[in-house]
C-alpha cells in the first residue's frame, strides 16, 4: 500500500501524516482523526451526510480523495462550534427543532453555514436549493429551512 505525506488544516489545526494514496477524505477524517461527526450515508455523493467544507465550500467527502485536500483547509462539524458555545447555525437548528435522528444534521448545518457566509439573507428558495444535496430521511425539510432562516436573522443582528 503506497503512502504519501498529507498536510492540511483541519478545524484550524495543522495536520501532517503519512496516509495511503487511495484514502478518501471521509475515511481520513473519521478513521485517522476520529472526527466522527462526518457521517457516511450512501458513499456515492448522493445524500450529503459526509459534507465538510473544503476551503469554505461544501463537498461530499466520500467523493474527495484525502490527498486532493493537501495544502487546503477543512472544516468539519466539530470545528464549527464547541460543546460550550454552539455556532449560531447549530443553535438555530436546535431552537427550530430541525434535528430529527441527527444523521443528516452535520451536513445540513455545514451546508447552511456555507450558504450564510456567501449569502447572509437567503430566500426560502435559495435555502432549498443550497440544501438540495443533503437528504433527510426522517421528515420534511420545513424545520430545516426555518432553522436556516432563524440563523440568518440571528447572524444579521
Amino acid at each position: 500500500m503506497e503512502k504519501k505525506k498529507l498536510s492540511l488544516i483541519v478545524n484550524g489545526k495543522l495536520v501532517e501524516m503519512e496516509v495511503p494514496t487511495h484514502l478518501r477524505l471521509l475515511d481520513f477524517l473519521r478513521d485517522y482523526l476520529h472526527l466522527t461527526g462526518t457521517k457516511e450515508g450512501c458513499g456515492e455523493g448522493e445524500c450529503g451526510a459526509c459534507t465538510v467544507l473544503l476551503d469554505g465550500k461544501p463537498v461530499n467527502s466520500c467523493l474527495v480523495m484525502a490527498h486532493s485536500a493537501h495544502g487546503r483547509e477543512i472544516i468539519t462539524i466539530e470545528g464549527l462550534g464547541t460543546p460550550d458555545k454552539l455556532h449560531p447555525v447549530q443553535e438555530a437548528f436546535l431552537e427550530a427543532g430541525a434535528v430529527q435522528c441527527g444523521f443528516c444534521t452535520p451536513g445540513m448545518v455545514l451546508t447552511s453555514y456555507a450558504l450564510l457566509k456567501e449569502n447572509p439573507n437567503p430566500t426560502r428558495e435559495e435555502i432549498k436549493v443550497a440544501i438540495s444535496g443533503n437528504l433527510c430521511r426522517c421528515t420534511g425539510y420545513n424545520k430545516i429551512v426555518e432553522a436556516v432562516e432563524l440563523a440568518a436573522r440571528k447572524e444579521g443582528k
